[in-house]
């Protein structure tokens, strides 16, 4: 059976990524074809090398040369002197068992498609803009000020558990594309047409108001209510008008004790460029935030997530809340495929709301 065109996609952006990101600069695609034909009888041009690595058009390499590219990738050694395959012979154990990740994972791509698809963090062009909450002023410190010696401007924003966790997750499934982090009151009209991350307490700054026609189509919202003083909460304006709180106990020593926070996980389509995507995590408190991401960047479940996701949500478009257990210091990530974590489902698989 022939492969997909969105599996033979995935292939070609693995390709073309382990390319561009081995060694201290780029491979060029005539280099890689070079070392590829030092061991084999027929040549292999860069024009084949583009072939296999075109997501648009994609031409799906043969199995045997996966091992090639799986050989040549599993080393650094491959770039010592003119880039050149190095014999399995000679791999060290480290090298040997890169081999075999890399040619699992290679011929994964290449023959099960539904069980491979596009993480919702990888993205086949750039740049990718985190939006972040400024922390409020008086829970920023000293260096926030842009008048001490020792500014630092990370100082200014909030929910920075959540930003470390994404960024640096965003640079490593996207290693060639621009990442940026902007505070909302820096972004640029350029920005918003990135691929947008909104990360945090950004539901009433001027950057979600310019998404509110677009947002329109989720039946989410989040407000301040007078009876919860603690944070906003999440709210369904159809079909009916449930309310989402977080859920505290009382401390030993009389104080409340957050115990599961509410976040919600969205990705739609970026209404100001529609080849770009817009992804929301958001939560109650900060603590919501992290786990929203964390679905997305924990490696113990990120997978299981995201096939949730892709089997779930196959159009790529949904927004969930969810339950965030919190366990002391500790924000647990929440498993998807529990249908106790998902609070609320859109749009729903069965047409209802859930």
């Amino acid at each position: 059976m022939a492969p997909e065109p969105e599996q033979a996609a995935r292939l070609a952006k693995r390709l073309r990524d382990l390319r561009q990101s081995h060694g201290p600069s780029s491979l060029t695609q005539a280099q890689l074809a070079a070392a590829f034909s030092t061991e084999k009888e027929s040549k292999v041009a860069s024009a084949t090398i583009s072939a296999w690595e075109s997501v648009t058009n994609p031409k799906m390499p043969p199995v045997s040369r996966l091992d090639t590219y799986a050989r040549f990738f599993a080393t650094d050694r491959s770039l010592e002197g003119e880039p050149h395959l190095v014999s399995e012979a000679e791999f060290t154990i480290e090298e040997q068992e890169r081999y075999i990740t890399l040619l699992t994972e290679l011929t994964d791509l290449l023959e099960s498609p539904a069980a491979q698809s596009e993480p919702v963090l990888s993205f086949n062009q750039g740049p990718i803009t985190v939006v972040c909450p400024e922390a409020p002023h008086e829970a920023q410190g000293p260096l926030a000020r842009k008048t001490n010696a020792n500014f630092t401007k990370l100082q200014q924003y909030g929910d920075l558990d959540a930003l470390i966790e994404l960024y640096g997750y965003l640079r490593a499934m996207n290693p060639t594309l621009d990442v940026f982090h902007r505070l909302a009151s820096e972004v640029t009209a350029d920005d918003m047409s990135t691929h947008l991350i909104l990360l945090g307490g950004v539901a009433w700054n001027r950057v979600m108001r310019r998404f509110l026609d677009a947002l329109r189509q989720v039946p989410i919202t989040q407000l301040v209510v007078d009876e919860y003083d603690d944070g906003d909460i999440f709210e369904l304006t159809q079909p009916d008008r449930r309310r989402f709180l977080p859920i505290w106990e009382d401390g030993e020593d009389g104080s409340k004790v957050l115990i599961e926070d509410v976040a919600l996980l969205a990705r739609i389509p970026n209404p100001f460029n529609v080849n770009r995507s817009l992804t929301i995590c958001n939560g109650v408190h900060s603590r919501g935030v992290l786990g929203a991401v964390r679905c997305l960047t924990d490696k113990q479940i990120r997978d299981a997530n995201e096939e949730f996701l892709a089997q779930r949500f196959p159009d790529g478009r949904f927004a969930l809340l969810l339950r965030v257990p919190v366990v002391g210091t500790e924000t647990l990530t929440p498993d998807l495929k529990n249908p106790t974590v998902r609070l609320y489902e859109w749009p729903p698989a069965d047409g209802e709301a859930r």
